[in-house]
């Protein structure tokens, strides 16, 4: 019967800030929009960033491994080897090429067709070209493919440029903590706009709130339905802001599809999907809370019937 009393009182004082908010619908929009730009901004930065860390994973040129057998091995090995790698985890594709197709290319590309005749046999090594699975195309996991697959018999040598990966991801990084900080800013200025509205609400209700000490009444009781009106500006900005991520990005992925298509790629932006926007919900709700907490807390007990 007490818990079922505690969540009826709760469950009608949360209806019934919702109900105080409806009253001053402008007032309360130009709140929750503020919260919602403060919200999509780094939300935004977020979800391009996520999407370039996507894009450069599909750049697979940039990331393969060309691993040179030594001179003599057998077809069979070379076959084998490619069907082992590719049932690694941490390698997407495996394409072999053999040692005769390695010198009609570089005789074609080169340009040296009868120096080339000249040579007693062909000096080109089979290869095969690994590239890594998306889990694996960063530095650390490029490294360890590497060392795996200069550990195997029969490799000869194993070479990739990572230097410009590296670099990349090192940017990208660098881009991440400044949208840390950028969201920890707006994070807080979400703070202090819902404290300020809450502050303004506690001071039109400062006779009320002295009738409600005056009957006994406790600081809790009195700063309850402040808190619940918090958490709906929060849950409103936060909607707000989801609604603008999701139509920035909508408007933004037709040009983004036809210029990966012109790279000839399929990649597509992507926006936060169902578990990133339940995140920013709870997100904001949270935040509409400490605002509120904080406001409510310190300007409720300053008040005392008199």
């Amino acid at each position: 019967m007490i818990g079922k009393a505690w969540l009826a009182r709760h469950a009608q004082t949360l209806v019934g800030s919702l109900g105080r908010i409806a009253q001053h619908p402008a007032g309360a929009l130009m709140t929750m929009a503020v919260i919602a730009i403060a919200i999509a901004l780094p939300v935004l930065l977020d979800v391009f960033l996520q999407n370039t860390r996507a894009a450069t994973v599909n750049w697979n040129p940039g990331f393969d491994i060309s691993v040179y057998l030594d001179k003599g091995v057998p077809g069979a090995r070379v076959q084998a080897l490619a069907t082992q790698w590719r049932n690694r985890t941490d390698v997407a594709t495996v394409r072999v090429i053999t040692a005769e197709e390695a010198l009609a290319e570089f005789r074609s590309a080169s340009g040296f067709g009868s120096a080339l005749d000249a040579l007693p046999d062909n000096p080109l090594p089979d290869t095969l070209v690994v590239t890594p699975a998306l889990g694996s195309s960063t530095p650390e996991g490029i490294r360890l493919l590497e060392q795996a697959l200069a550990a195997v018999p029969d490799v000869q040598a194993v070479q990739i440029d990572s230097q410009w990966v590296q670099r990349l991801y090192a940017l990208l990084e660098i881009l991440r903590r400044i949208v840390r900080l950028i969201a920890a800013l707006l994070a807080l200025g979400v703070v202090l706009v819902v404290g300020n509205t809450i502050r303004l609400d506690i001071l039109n209700r400062r006779v009320e709130i002295e009738v409600m000490k005056l009957v006994g009444a406790t600081d809790g009781f009195a700063r309850r339905p402040f808190l619940y009106s918090g958490v709906w500006y929060g849950f409103g900005g936060g909607v707000l802001a989801v609604l603008l991520v999701t139509v920035t990005v909508g408007l933004l992925s037709p040009a983004v599809a036809r210029l990966a298509a012109l790279y000839g790629s399929s990649f597509h932006l992507q926006g936060m999907g169902l578990e990133g926007s339940l995140a920013v919900l709870g997100g904001a709700s949270a935040l509409g809370w400490l605002g509120s907490w904080f406001a409510a807390t310190r300007h409720i007990r300053g008040i005392e019937p008199t």
